[in-house]
């Protein structure tokens, strides 16, 4: 047996699924002290139901299959937004809003995407449902940069876009033809075909990078004031996290922000050079069809382990074969790790262990 797996998927092993455990602990940790409750949506549901419950979400690649009790199709989760998005707007549809939910869990990909070379990933994040206001959306950006400070991340930056700005800026000023080549244009950063599409939306290039500069420049090309009201709470919004993290801003990207609305973030730190995590606004369609604000974020915890984030050096105390079990209960209650031998010849070697108890007490391999 090689124990081969599909492509896009993995084993994790010791210390590794230790450290899983630890970054989404400490993020969950954080989320709760702000009021979000957690939620464990299952892992697949029907196809109908979870593709429908985000407003503009595009398909999803969901892993389908048919379900052999009901005879209806199911979809194994590639996201958890939609299936917290479910929950909000059925199971707890007469909760008080806004309604605070975090989550953690698996998610797997018909394909693997951009974010990570993997299938099979572990999702965890924050749903604020209810409202989609600046004051929601500088919650959930402190909850995401304080949760990852207290996973140890502190390098950290935000990187801010505005997903409708386009939709809200071209109006019916273009036909769908212009629109689709003019987004095109500003996703290459083509300043030629956005020129000759129209001039008037070259500023958009320009206004992208550290966010202060990129700021000023799209406030002082907005002529109209169209913008002003987004620019306040893009502000406000940035405030909350300035110096806690990096603050960028790219006023057009939209590469995976399908769903979101007014504002958009995607999360990257030092070292990385793939996006550790977004967030954003967006709404939750519920039972009777209308949409319901919302804005959250979610971490995918594949991309920060693999950097080592979450984790620690091991720290195993070895219990001598015969050591009482009492005082192996009042190490563990000092915060020790023990391993007792289960055997006269087991070693602290073979256990993997760090530090050994001598009759002194722990002490330290070499």
């Amino acid at each position: 047996m090689t124990g081969l797996l599909p492509e896009g998927f993995h084993d994790r092993l010791p210390p590794a699924a230790d450290a899983v455990a630890r970054f989404e602990g400490r993020v969950l940790s954080v989320a709760r002290s702000y009021g979000y409750e957690q939620v464990d949506p299952p892992l697949a549901e029907f196809e109908d139901a979870l593709g429908r419950r985000l407003k503009a979400a595009r398909a999803q690649d969901a892993v389908r299959f048919v379900d052999p009790v009901s005879q209806k199709t199911l979809a194994i989760r590639p996201d958890m937004t939609a299936q917290v998005g479910r929950i909000a707007a059925t199971r707890m549809g007469h909760h008080p809003r806004p309604v605070r939910l975090c989550y953690a869990g698996p998610v797997l990909r018909l394909r693997a995407s951009d974010l990570a070379q993997r299938r099979a990933l572990r999702q965890i994040g924050a749903e604020l449902i209810g409202l989609d206001s600046v004051a929601a959306v500088r919650e959930i950006v402190s909850v995401a940069v304080e949760a990852l400070a207290a996973a140890g991340l502190t390098d950290v930056s935000v990187d801010f876009t505005l997903p409708d700005l386009l939709d809200a800026l071209a109006g019916v000023t273009l036909s769908a033809e212009q629109l689709a080549a003019l987004r095109a244009a500003l996703d290459g950063k083509d300043a030629g075909a956005v020129a000759a599409i129209d001039p008037a939306y070259l500023p958009l290039i320009e206004a992208a990078g550290p966010f202060d500069q990129a700021r000023a420049r799209l406030r002082e090309s907005d002529v109209a004031g169209s913008l002003g009201s987004r620019l306040d709470g893009l502000e406000a919004i940035a405030e909350a996290i300035r110096g806690r993290a990096a603050l960028t801003l790219d006023p057009t990207e939209r590469h995976g922000f399908e769903f979101q609305s007014w504002v958009g973030f995607s999360l990257f730190a030092r070292g990385l050079s793939a996006e550790i995590g977004r967030g954003g606004s967006y709404a939750v369609v519920g039972e009777d069809g209308r949409a319901e604000p919302a804005v959250g974020f979610s971490l995918y915890a594949d991309v920060l382990l693999d950097a080592g984030v979450g984790a620690d050096a091991r720290r195993r105390l070895f219990l001598p074969f015969g050591t009482p079990a009492e005082t192996g209960a009042a190490l563990r209650a000092e915060g020790w790790v023990t391993v007792a031998a289960l055997t006269a010849d087991d070693t602290p070697e073979a256990q993997l262990c760090t530090h050994r108890l001598g009759d002194a007490g722990p002490v330290a391999l070499g």
